[in-house]
């Protein structure tokens, strides 16, 4: 096993390379003398084609984390972590039928203006900065780590050396603007399938030979013999990771909160539809939620083989670290044992995905400190000219600082993809409850709003720190309670407190805004249509071919 790229993964690399930022100049180019404007610059607006966004979408929902940290979670979870993929296929039609059209039809390109035209200025200016912090903290800085110790493990550079590399190129994709962002994630795209695929194909062989046998379907059927506990979609209580994901409820409980919060209130997803139109913005929407459906074969499963071959007694050294096994070794595992370069095309396909993942999260760190801060702030009479600039230098800052905490990132045990779930579900439950309200109830007011997001938080910290205050085995009976299994702590699940905690901010919403409306408030108003949300027959189809795959999937695999 080396952990070195040869010469014909340099080449393979190389024309991945270039093909990337030749395209990607020939777009900025192309497209620079036809509009500089602001909304053009950070949305693309007009100029995106379906497939172009759907492409988009998952190159930058596809990073780091789920194929690193996914993979880790599928060695030491099994399949039970594809719940993720194959519920977003479903939550993107949700928001596709529900959640674009009410955003395209009051012309909101920024979710901070969302906030600001439904609620008002004070909400819309803390959740701007709170994203902000959040996007530079927690996703920015957590995908550039684990997409730089992923590379220098197959590589053999330098963890800064590659955490530098990474940066730049990605600060050079951002510069050219949501255009150039959402042509270049198509070849990354590209790139990310097919080589994921690659080390798929790898990793079943792998098995098959291990075994004695040949070819990835009698891999997979090896696998499944080996590891039958890790082909299992909802796990039973007795299950080690059962605080992950807890039974039923990642299908009728605090997944879905986790989903629609992230695909249909986040700003680094939802912009790569709001400079459509809503036919385009479904359609692409729509392509995403198949391509979503592929993902778990792609970083799920080579985390199951590597799992299927460490307890048979290989890779018992490259799995460790600090004396303990860390299940994020997995996916880098299998990448050194790919032939000399098919490791380069594998390469540059986890390389694609981190830097396209970097670069939509930059964008939209720019989108909002240009749009929502600085025009509102600094310089209400900013030209778009000067708010392109600005855009510009956010990039560049927000990177720098990524660069900067990266190094001190706190990722434990839980392995890098249930690290990140886990503590943005601290505001996840109050985001969603004041964007959901705020959609489909009129008589939410600002005040209810900002319940759910200060109260949200703290409710969230509570319920994670009540172990510490309170013993919770009383409520093992119910389901909702469960003893870690290094502690022996009784805790309650992640998802299942995230739905505590939205089920609490919802009932504190309504009962502020229904004081508030007493009190003659009447909260800002948007502009909804029920005709909005009536999808075109194309699109009806795609969804009942997406439901029925979904309904297979989990119905096998139960």
């Amino acid at each position: 096993m080396n952990n070195y790229l040869s010469t014909k993964d340099y080449i393979v690399f190389l024309i991945y390379f270039v093909i990337v930022a030749g395209y990607g100049l020939w777009v900025y180019y192309r497209k620079k003398s036809e509009s500089v404007g602001s909304k053009d610059y950070f949305l693309a607006e007009g100029s995106l084609t379906w497939w172009a966004i759907g492409a988009s979408l998952i190159a930058s929902n596809i990073s780091a984390e789920q194929f690193i940290g996914m993979s880790g979670s599928g060695f030491k979870m099994g399949l039970a972590i594809a719940t993720y993929e194959w519920m977003a296929a479903i939550t993107l039609i949700v928001v596709a039928v529900f959640f674009i059209p009410v955003y395209l039809k009051n012309k909101i390109f920024t979710m901070p203006q969302f906030l600001h035209k439904r609620y008002n200025g004070t909400v819309a200016m803390i959740m701007a900065v709170f994203w902000l912090l959040l996007y530079v903290v927690v996703n920015l800085t957590s995908i550039l780590y684990l997409g730089a110790i992923a590379v220098s493990s197959i590589s053999g550079i330098s963890l800064e050396a590659c955490m530098y590399a990474i940066a730049i190129f990605a600060v050079i994709i951002t510069l050219g603007g949501m255009k150039v962002i959402g042509y270049t994630d198509i070849i990354q795209v590209f790139f990310l399938v097919l080589g994921g695929l690659a080390t798929t194909y790898l990793a079943l062989n792998l098995v098959s030979e291990h075994y004695g046998g040949s070819g990835i379907l009698q891999g997979y059927h090896l696998m499944t013999e080996k590891a039958s506990d890790h082909f299992h979609m909802i796990l039973d209580r007795k299950n080690e990771n059962y605080l992950d994901l807890p039974g039923l409820t990642v299908l009728i409980g605090g997944m879905w909160i986790v989903n629609l919060n992230y695909w249909g209130c986040n700003q680094y997803i939802t912009q790569r539809a709001l400079g459509a139109d809503l036919k385009t913005a479904r359609n692409g929407i729509l392509f995403a939620a198949f391509l979503k459906l592929l993902m778990p074969i792609i970083v799920v499963l080579p985390g199951i083989a590597a799992y299927v071959m460490w307890k048979d007694g290989l890779f018992q050294n490259e799995m460790m670290q600090h004396g303990e096994v860390n299940p994020d070794h997995a996916y880098p595992v299998l990448l050194n044992l790919l032939p000399s370069g098919l490791k380069g095309l594998s390469f540059a396909a986890l390389t694609a995905a981190v830097v396209a993942s970097l670069a939509g999260k930059a964008n939209s760190i720019a989108t909002i400190f240009s749009l929502d801060i600085y025009k509102k702030v600094f310089n209400t009479e900013a030209t778009d000219k000067k708010l392109v600039n600005i855009g510009k230098l956010t990039v560049v800052v927000a990177m720098i600082l990524a660069v900067i905490i990266a190094p001190h990132l706190g990722i434990d045990k839980k392995g890098g993809f249930q690290y990140i779930q886990e503590y943005t579900g601290f505001v996840s439950p109050g985001i969603f409850a004041m964007f959901i309200l705020g959609f489909f109830w009129k008589k939410t007011t600002s005040n209810a709003a900002l319940f759910a997001t200060i109260g949200g938080f703290i409710l969230s910290i509570i319920f994670k720190k009540l172990p510490d205050w309170a013993d919770l085995s009383f409520l093992a009976s119910t389901g909702f309670s469960i003893p870690n299994p290094t502690t022996g702590v009784y805790e309650i699940p992640f998802l299942d407190r995230m739905g505590f905690v939205f089920v609490i901010c919802i009932v504190g919403m309504i009962i502020i805004s229904l004081m508030d409306n007493k009190r003659g408030v009447v909260p800002a108003g948007l502009e909804v249509d029920t005709t909005m949300f009536k999808p075109h027959k194309a699109f009806l189809i795609g969804t009942l071919i997406v439901a029925l795959l979904v309904t297979a999937l989990y119905s096998i695999y139960w």
